[in-house]
């Protein structure tokens, strides 16, 4: 199986498949920090724990915040160097990450927390996190929820289609999910082709499926009070993100967003 990420390794096509011209993403995270974090320090130093083409790291760095970017893409931190010069990105894995540093907010955005596969590396992720932020500093999260699963088969159901072009290119990317129950995970094959392409492209992910009171417990073991627990409004939901909107703790939603403040004692 060829082990290349089509869209990692092409940071174009990435933001072109997966566009956010409103940057509704970076205003979901600057609306919960202007909701809930402690306004006294100014400037919010952040950390971008999975920040990709540096997208929303670039937006806050633009709305005053001081920025670091982390990720284990190099094509990715490549394009994200390029396009956001005055933020800081580091190669690193969220596994084993561990920085000088000490930030006002930790984000992990679009389930990147749930490559952390088995309940090991979660807990020791929200450890690292505890150890980056300051107390009575922010963790934000935003990742698949586990509990929609529980009687929907919606994302399960078939094979979805999906094509973007690039570059004069038309990529076609067939992709099917299904649940590993053993394991506790989301698993996905996507299947790449593209006129006068090479055999079919084969890449094969998996998330962790973390259930809303289990994320909860997570966060509070590991030195964490949860301040919200919602599955709507969010960046990636329907309607999107709109601050004046209630948040929903009916949390049978696609998505999970969690906002969670580092206390004071250790964990």
């Amino acid at each position: 199986m060829n082990e290349r990420n089509l869209l990692t390794d092409n940071p174009h096509l990435y933001e072109q498949q997966f566009p956010d011209p409103d940057h509704v993403a970076a205003r979901f995270v600057d609306d919960l920090v202007r909701r809930f974090a402690d306004r006294a320090t100014r400037p919010i130093r952040l950390l971008d724990v999975g920040c990709g083409t540096g997208r929303d790291a670039g937006y806050l760095h633009s709305h005053g915040y001081t920025v670091t970017g982390l990720d284990t893409s190099q094509p990715m931190l490549a394009y994200a160097r390029h396009r956001h010069p005055g933020v800081r990105f580091l190669h690193a894995d969220m596994r084993t990450f561990d920085l000088p540093d000490r930030f006002d907010v930790v984000t992990c955005l679009d389930s990147a927390m749930l490559y952390c596969h088995t309940s090991a590396e979660i807990t020791g992720f929200l450890h690292r996190c505890h150890r980056q932020v300051r107390p009575g500093g922010l963790l934000l999260a935003e990742m698949r929820n586990g509990a929609f699963f529980l009687g929907n088969t919606e994302l399960l159901d078939g094979t979805r289609t999906r094509s973007v072009t690039w570059r004069g290119i038309a990529y076609k990317s067939r992709t099917r999910l299904w649940i590993d129950h053993a394991a506790q995970l989301l698993r996905r094959e996507r299947v790449w082709t593209w006129p006068d392409g090479p055999e079919p492209l084969v890449q094969i992910s998996a998330w962790r499926l973390l259930f809303p009171a289990e994320l909860r417990h997570l966060l509070e073991t590991a030195g964490f009070d949860v301040l919200a627990l919602f599955d709507a409004p969010g960046p990636r939901t329907d309607p999107p993100w709109n601050p004046d909107t209630d948040l929903s703790t009916a949390l049978s939603g696609d998505r999970l967003h969690v906002v969670a403040r580092r206390r004071n004692d250790a964990a």
